[in-house]
Formats: C-alpha cells, sequence, structure tokens
C-alpha cells in the first residue's frame, strides 16, 4: 500500500496550483493577434490589378483573421513609395506589403537609388499569384496579328507610340523591340487606369497590360489584343495566340504577386498570416473573382515565397539587362 504524507501532497498541489494561476495571468495577459484592422498597402491606384486582387483578398481574410483588413493605396515610383513605408513600419502585424514584381524583382535592377532592401527590409509571409499580361493595340494599327504588327511597324519606324503604366510593361515592351529591331516611342503613365483613357482614344497605339483594365475595351471593339504573355493561353481570350506561338522568344519572367511584413515580423505570426491567407486562396468564390481578372492564384509558405521571390529577382535582372535596359 503506497502511503502519501499530507504535507508533501500539499506541496505538490500547491506548486500545481502556482503554475496553472503563472498560466492564467499570462494568457491573460498575452494579446490576441489581431486585435485591431490590419492595413495591406497596395503600390497602385484604385482600380488597378494589383489594388482588384487585394481587394478580393481582403474582406475573406479578414473574416479569417477576425478583424478588418484595410486597404492603403500608395502608388509611385514603381511601387517602391510603398516598398518604402512598408519597411519603415513597425514589425507588429498591422501593416502589410501587396507586393508585386515591379517593387521586390525589377525596381532594384533599373533604379540606383533607392531607400530599401527587398531581401533584407522584409519578412515574406505568402504568395499570392500571378498577373496574365496581354499585348493590346488600337483599331486604328491595320494589323490583325503580331507578324503583322512588326511588318507595319518596320515600314513605319518611329511612328507608333506604346503606353507603359508598370515596370512589366517597360521591360516587356523593351524586349520586343529588342527582339524584333522595332523602334517605337514610349509614353510613361502612373498605372493601367490613367493609361487606358489615351489608349481608347489612339493617342497612344500599342500597350502590354492585364486584362482587367483592357478587356472590356476589347469586348467594345475599342482594342483589339495581338498575344498574351503567358506560357499558356488564357480562357479569357482563347482565341488570342501565346507570345511563344506569335513567333516570339519567351519570357522567363513572371508578373508575381505577395505578401510581406517588415522584417523582423515574428515568424509564428507570418506562419499565422501565410496559412490564413493560402487558405482565401484556394476559396471558390475568390477563384471565381480572380478568373475574370485573369489572375492566377497560389499561396505558399513563408520560405517557399522567400525562394521564389530571389529566383524572380534574378530572372527580372536577366531579362532587364538583355532588353538593353539601363539603371538611372
Amino acid at each position: 500500500m503506497i502511503r502519501i504524507h499530507s504535507h508533501k501532497l500539499l506541496n505538490v498541489l500547491g506548486f500545481a496550483a502556482l503554475l496553472w494561476m503563472q498560466h492564467a495571468v499570462a494568457a491573460e495577459q498575452a494579446p490576441t493577434y489581431p486585435n485591431k484592422p490590419i492595413h495591406l498597402v497596395v503600390p497602385f491606384p484604385a482600380g488597378g490589378s494589383a489594388d482588384l486582387v487585394a481587394r478580393i483578398m481582403a474582406k475573406p481574410l479578414g473574416d479569417k483573421l477576425g478583424q478588418p483588413v484595410v486597404i492603403d493605396n500608395k502608388p509611385g515610383a514603381d511601387g517602391a513609395i510603398a516598398a518604402e513605408a512598408v519597411a519603415a513600419a513597425a514589425p507588429d502585424g498591422y501593416t502589410l506589403f501587396m507586393a508585386t514584381y515591379g517593387a521586390m524583382s525589377a525596381v532594384p535592377s533599373l533604379h540606383k537609388a533607392m531607400h530599401y532592401d527587398p531581401v533584407k527590409d522584409f519578412t515574406p509571409i505568402s504568395t499570392a499569384g500571378k498577373f496574365s499580361m496581354f499585348l493590346f493595340a488600337h483599331p486604328s494599327v491595320p494589323a490583325q496579328t503580331l507578324n503583322e504588327f512588326i511588318a507595319y511597324e518596320h515600314a513605319h519606324t518611329g511612328e507608333v507610340n506604346y503606353g507603359t503604366g508598370n515596370v512589366a510593361s517597360i521591360v516587356m515592351a523593351a524586349e520586343m523591340e529588342s527582339q524584333a529591331k522595332l523602334h517605337m516611342t514610349q509614353v510613361p503613365y502612373k498605372g493601367e487606369v490613367p493609361a487606358m483613357t489615351d489608349f481608347v482614344a489612339g493617342r497612344i497605339q500599342l500597350m502590354f497590360a492585364t486584362p482587367a483594365n483592357a478587356l472590356p475595351f476589347v469586348k467594345e471593339g475599342k482594342l483589339k489584343v495581338f498575344a498574351t504573355l503567358s506560357d499558356r493561353r488564357s480562357p479569357l481570350l482563347p482565341e488570342t495566340p501565346t507570345w511563344h506561338e506569335a513567333g516570339m522568344r519567351d519570357l522567363p519572367i513572371v508578373p508575381w504577386a505577395g505578401v510581406f511584413g517588415p522584417a523582423k515580423l515574428p515568424k509564428d505570426m507570418a506562419r499565422h498570416l501565410s496559412q490564413a491567407i493560402q487558405e482565401v486562396l484556394l476559396r471558390e468564390e475568390v477563384n471565381a473573382e480572380f478568373v475574370k481578372l485573369g489572375f492566377e492564384p497560389f499561396g505558399s509558405s513563408p520560405d517557399k515565397l522567400d525562394a521564389y521571390a530571389k529566383k524572380q529577382h534574378k530572372a527580372w535582372h536577366t531579362a532587364i539587362q538583355s532588353a538593353g535596359l539601363q539603371a538611372e
């Protein structure tokens, strides 16, 4: 028969009670995350493709996390202004970055003076997906295919104006000029949305853009499309050939998007956010909205986003050099 002395039992019970009380106090004092709205900084104006993707994600993500996700548009400098704002924010999980290829992959190779490091100043959370890009033309251009357009431009060198609303359109247009030996005139805009007004009016004749902003005008006959930059045809425009099918050399770059936090964001917080984002990206109702934009969603762990971002940084740097673009 086992005997337990009363004073020893009391000591054990007292110690257990003390541990329980300490745990209860710690749990009561520990703040739950999130306990206030989260700001998701978008590097482009309202109505642009990145903004639309962020807004589609925001509501279900906020519902999942238990706090609203508020969109904060900070356009300018190809995404650098937004990137700098997030890099300078407190790593408390309440300021996140809806980053795109511009700020994280291309800007470092196009701008000498930068006030942020795309690797050191951010904490990767999850990929969001990739944008579809198409080459659109104004109906005034007397060509129905990309090859016909190239022949037309060769016969009218210097007469074609093309618009650029983001880094991708700049790099892709430069690469096309290099491949096809074209000599066009660039007209820069602060995003695709403001460029569309001039495009539809015929002030520019050519533009690489996402379907979210251009497709409505294609349906109205105000624009036409020559090719998609994706590696396969888009369900939005199934008759439109891929860049490769149109006779051009494939581009290794991807117009991607991902969610980052400031540097030193706690790892458990990054994992928590990553899991929530991945779950949201798998929802059918969310995917249905993305399909309309030509956006292909895919989430990831923080580590996989880190590897993906570094790979794309190298790919964009190579493409920028190949296109003959110089850092300014």
